[in-house]
């Protein structure tokens, strides 16, 4: 099966998933960091988050979380959909004022301050139990942490997005640690 089979299968399967949750378990997961990921993260450290898309584990409780206890947070900018990516000063992670559209979904408006983040809460369509992430298949996230060695890198998913194995390819950056509803797993090597 090819990487886009792959992703087309997955989309389908993280979204199946999301849309049979309960509102209620909706709201009630991904709410905060649990303790090992927090400690993952260093005090003052630059986060970098994700605007959840449809289907994708919701982001929004953990840029809530980090807003609230003093983190600076960023989400991904792209000035188009050729290029890079880069971080930018996410200053409402409540309201979500500070957004606007971009070429990928909402992002925060070209004014706002860059920034580079330290700690990244990723989204993937799968990962595997050593850490390796399959991604939407741009290659903005590996690029940016290939120019970025050190980050650390913390995948957000469903229990359900867990796969044996992935095809690998040297530009693939692997996680640190992968948060999911019911389990961590890392942090990795």
């Amino acid at each position: 099966m090819t990487k886009a089979e792959i992703r087309r299968k997955l989309r389908a399967e993280r979204l199946a998933h999301a849309q049979a949750l309960p509102m209620q378990v909706r709201a009630l997961v991904f709410h905060r960091p649990p303790r090992p990921a927090l400690e993952m993260v260093p005090e003052g450290a630059s986060v970098g988050l994700y605007h959840a898309v449809k289907g994708e584990a919701p982001a929004g409780g953990y840029a809530r979380f980090f807003a609230e206890h003093g983190y600076p947070i960023a989400l991904p900018w792209f000035a188009d959909r050729d290029a890079p990516m880069s971080f930018r000063v996410h200053s409402d992670p409540f309201d979500g004022d500070d957004l606007v559209d971009g070429p990928f979904g909402l992002q925060p408006n070209e004014d706002a301050a860059e920034i580079v983040p330290q700690v990244l809460i990723v989204p993937l369509l799968a990962f595997t139990p050593d850490g390796r992430r399959l991604g939407q298949g741009g290659g903005h996230y590996d690029r940016w942490l290939a120019a970025h060695p050190g980050t650390v890198t913390i995948g957000l998913a469903w229990d359900i997005q867990e796969v044996a194995d992935l095809p690998h390819e040297p530009h693939d950056v692997a996680l640190s640690a992968v948060v999911t509803p019911t389990r961590i797993l890392g942090p990795f090597a």
